[in-house]
């Protein structure tokens, strides 16, 4: 599938609001095709050629800002929410689990289950907030790849370079989240009964994140995967935790979505 229908194909099946915060790249695809063909053809050095190259330069950086944005924003709420389940999770263990001042096995499961789901939807929405960074470098490598082969310009190094620098390619806190949520999962509730409900809900995905979550990971496998045309700017491949709940999603993926 080529990047842009795959592209379009993420937008469409991502969060409500977060559509219109990933790359234009339909539109700076047509600018790159409009610069190629002008007539008469721009000369690299010539005055014309150069703020062609400007207002290239300058909507790619307005991209970037809009990328930063939205994943600045996203990072905070996911610290805060992550926060707020550890605190939801003591709460329930000091007054109504074994050991509780209001022990409660009906009470405690009930709660418990509510926690459990608020756990896997924050699960989902990280996952896909690292997708969407993946996406958005993928994209624009490729379209700096296009403007340098049709222009004989020499954009991509450097920009690349400063591109490595932004939030939004930095995920590592997001990604030490994930783990820490998994962590919570393989901790409070069984592996076993984790597989199982994990397994029930990708069948039954075609309401809610975990449809979202199982299309992100296989986007991001396959956008990391190693091949022959790896180059500098190739993403490295996807490591995914050990967790019983990746495992369900890896082994459940191919399941039918509808």
């Amino acid at each position: 599938m080529k990047f842009g229908k795959g592209l379009k194909k993420q937008i469409q099946e991502t969060l409500p609001g977060w559509g219109d915060k990933f790359l234009s790249y339909k539109q700076l695809k047509k600018l790159v095709r409009l610069i190629s063909t002008a007539a008469p053809p721009l000369l690299n050095g010539s005055l014309d050629y150069g703020k062609t190259e400007a207002e290239f330069v300058y909507l790619l950086n307005n991209e970037i800002h809009k990328f930063n944005l939205f994943f600045m924003e996203q990072e905070e709420d996911f610290i805060i929410r992550h926060k707020e389940l550890q605190q939801r999770i003591k709460r329930v263990l000091e007054l109504w689990g074994p050991n509780g001042t209001l022990p409660s096995e009906r009470v405690y499961e009930e709660k418990m289950a509510k926690i459990r789901k608020a756990i896997v939807d924050f699960h989902g929405e990280m996952v896909l907030l690292v997708n969407y960074s993946s996406i958005n470098y993928t994209g624009l490598a490729k379209i700096l790849k296009k403007y340098d082969k049709r222009t004989g310009g020499l954009l991509r190094l450097p920009f690349i370079q400063k591109v490595l620098e932004q939030p939004f390619f930095t995920t590592d806190l997001i990604s030490k989240l994930v783990k820490e949520c998994e962590s919570i999962i393989n901790t409070v509730f069984p592996a076993k009964e984790e597989a199982e409900r994990a397994k029930e809900a990708i069948v039954v995905a075609g309401e809610g994140i975990f449809r979202n979550t199982v299309a992100a990971l296989l986007t991001m496998q396959e956008i990391r995967r190693g091949s022959s045309t790896l180059s500098p700017f190739s993403l490295p491949p996807l490591n995914l935790p050990d967790s019983e709940l990746i495992k369900s999603i890896q082994l459940n993926s191919a399941v039918p979505i509808l």
